[in-house]
């Protein structure tokens, strides 16, 4: 019984094992170092599965990661969640000092931007659901451009004559606006308040919630195929030899 309480409540300076790996005893010092050596060497956002699967078993990924947000909450450099996965990003109120070093890039048309923000609210959406909101034909350049980005991405297709394809944003797109999930997109009253909004918008003019996960196909798509993928310059062809 006694054995089995003091193996309930760890000291908080270790982590058992199992027997015969990393001695039967981990310091939870060293797990965070491993965990933060990660995290800075990866060139993406880490999921917490995939630090799971690299550092030793029974270590609290969560708590780890918890901890490394404290430790570099007032640093030069901060630990924030995007979407679903962590990273390392340059601390908000320094971001200026980036300047210098950062490409500047061309803006976007005001219809890229248009299209951007009704695939970030309607997503899964297709391209004749994008034009119908916008109330005039959306050219592929458009897309492309936002595609080049990596801002947006091909979802499935929808399950409807002709199965169009559906479009939805991705990481790269939370990370961008440092978005920690799809949701933490502004609602209407942020975008009133912010002035973003026309004065001479209808009353029952409304935004729509988006989905709470873009990468989870809902009930109206089915998964791109390799032949979908094919044809949309996303996979190789594959070679049929005699």
């Amino acid at each position: 019984m006694a054995d089995s309480v003091q193996d309930t409540f760890k000291t908080e300076d270790e982590v058992t094992q199992p027997s015969g790996q990393w001695n039967a005893v981990f310091p939870v010092a060293e797990a965070l170092r491993m965990a933060e050596a990660i995290l800075f060497a990866s060139a993406e956002p880490v999921t917490e599965k995939a630090l799971k699967d690299r550092l030793p078993s029974g270590v609290d990924v969560a708590a780890l990661l918890g901890e490394l947000q404290e430790i570099y909450s007032k640093r030069g450099i901060n630990l924030r969640q995007v979407g679903g996965a962590w990273a390392f990003r340059t601390a908000a109120d320094l971001a200026f000092l980036m300047n210098r070093e950062a490409v500047q890039q061309k803006k976007l048309s005001r219809a890229a931007l248009e299209v951007l923000a009704i695939i970030a609210y309607h997503q899964p959406v297709t391209r004749a659901e994008l034009e119908d909101i916008r109330g005039v034909e959306t050219s592929k350049g458009t897309l492309d451009v936002l595609m080049e980005t990596g801002w947006i991405k091909f979802r499935g297709r929808r399950r409807t004559p002709g199965r169009p394809i559906t479009y939805g944003t991705t990481a790269s797109f939370l990370d961008h606006f440092g978005l920690q999930e799809v949701r933490d997109l502004p609602g209407i009253d942020e975008l009133r308040g912010a002035g973003l909004l026309s004065a001479r918008m209808p009353s029952n003019f409304s935004i729509p919630i988006p989905a709470n996960d873009p990468d989870e196909l809902t009930e109206e798509e089915d998964p791109l195929t390799d032949i979908d993928l094919e044809e949309l310059g996303l996979l190789t062809p594959r070679v049929e030899h005699d």
